[in-house]
């Protein structure tokens, strides 16, 4: 069985559709059998596509994330994924709330996959300005990319 990773933010608007999208890339390049998808702890962008300026900067970055549709977490993810990832620690901590007892998926941080970068979030870039989705897309891009680096080596 593939590996299979849930890429995990707020609202499933923002960071983990660009996770998503960057790790799917990724994984293509390193030609990995991986199987992604995007959720949010919250409900409130259920059923939306990613926000207009992530899509701008995927599609800047060649990737297509408009088909993507903003979802919930739900309980059976954490046994249908082997690793559901955060973009920042209050979502880490919302994830191991919720995640039943009979939890199988590894829970981390995206950027706990890249050296030096051990515990620290992707920055939310949503009230921010448009460049924010550029600083967001470099730190996913650089976490997908070592996530997609660990699983290969089978870590």
């Amino acid at each position: 069985m593939p590996p299979s990773v849930l890429f995990v933010c707020l609202g499933n608007i923002c960071r983990s559709p660009l996770a998503e999208a960057a790790f799917r890339e990724e994984a293509r390049r390193l030609k990995l059998n991986v199987v992604a998808d995007s959720a949010g702890t919250g409900d409130w962008h259920v059923g939306s596509p990613p926000d207009p300026r992530a899509q701008a900067v995927a599609r800047k970055n060649g990737v297509d994330i408009s088909a993507l549709r903003g979802r919930q977490v739900k309980p059976a993810d954490f046994r249908r994924f082997t690793h559901i990832v955060a973009l920042d620690e209050d979502n880490l901590a919302h994830l191991r709330r919720l995640a039943p007892p009979d939890a199988t998926a590894d829970l981390s941080l995206l950027l706990d996959h890249l050296e030096g970068r051990e515990g620290q979030p992707v920055a939310d870039p949503y009230f921010g300005d448009d460049d924010g989705f550029d600083v967001t897309w470099a730190d996913v891009f650089v976490g997908a990319r070592g996530l997609a680096q660990k699983l290969r080596r089978g870590d």
